[in-house]
């Protein structure tokens, strides 16, 4: 349920907004690998034979097609997030780091962390909690705020709906408010999933043994991920899941 389906891949994705295209064939010459043809009104891409030139993408003139996800500096990030500063300081806000998972690219991150650090900008991180606790260690002197997922306390559906356990995502809350770094947990409310009242009770039992915990989220689930899915080619895991309503959400 990810909104950012498209920043969970560490190698570069062609995404194709079929709404946005004009039909103007520019793109199928540009191909060198010859991944696009038009059948009709649909333009088809071969994923099997794309290999993420970008070359369509740099001759699209309606958009449609772009390259998503690429390599970069951590001094290049740096640049871009200073280009920010006068929104941070208006805001009393500062700079987040998401994903995908951000604790996916550890030393990454922490460049980037000490960055904002000597450049006085506060930082979140927005985080699911699965990475070994040195890693967080590493972190906690230099995050302002831990935005943290918390999913499913049964660690049997976890892994069904996941494809790990919440053992160390528990355990990692535990040691993070313990050492008394600010955190936020976030509870995605997915219908069907982990809306029940077993898994919410359970989640609260837990939350309120967790000392000091001041701040605990319910986001009600979205479909933004849905068309992004069909633009990478990809199924989407959850079709045709509704939000779920503001009454749900009260109850």
């Amino acid at each position: 349920w990810c909104h950012n389906p498209e920043s969970t891949r560490v190698a570069p994705e062609l995404m194709f907004r079929r709404n946005r295209c004009i039909l103007c064939d520019d793109c199928l010459p540009a191909c060198p690998q010859g991944a696009i043809t038009r059948d009709g009104d649909s333009i088809l891409i071969d994923r099997a034979k794309c290999t993420v030139s970008g070359c369509c993408a740099q001759v699209c003139p309606a958009e449609a097609l772009q390259v998503v996800g690429w390599e970069s500096s951590a001094a290049a990030v740096m640049a871009e997030i200073e280009k920010d500063r006068a929104f941070y300081e208006e805001s009393g806000g500062g700079a987040t780091f998401s994903g995908g998972e951000p604790l996916a690219q550890p030393e990454f991150l922490l460049a980037l962390l000490r960055g904002c650090r000597e450049a006085g900008i506060t930082t979140a991180v927005d985080t699911c909690g699965y990475a070994p606790w040195e890693t967080f260690e590493s972190l906690l002197p230099i995050v302002d705020l831990f935005l943290y997922d918390l999913k499913l306390m049964d660690e049997v559906r976890h892994q069904l709906w996941t494809g790990v356990s919440n053992h160390l995502i528990l355990e990692n809350l535990r040691l993070l408010v313990a050492a008394g770094a600010g955190v936020r947990v976030r509870i995605p409310v997915i219908p069907g999933v982990n809306d029940d009242e077993v898994n919410l009770r359970a989640s609260g039992t837990f939350l309120a043994g967790l000392n000091p915990l001041h701040e605990v989220e319910l986001l009600p689930y979205h479909a933004i991920a849905a068309g992004k899915y069909a633009a990478l080619g990809r199924e989407d895991p959850l079709p045709g899941l509704q939000p779920p309503g503001e009454a749900h959400m009260r109850w």
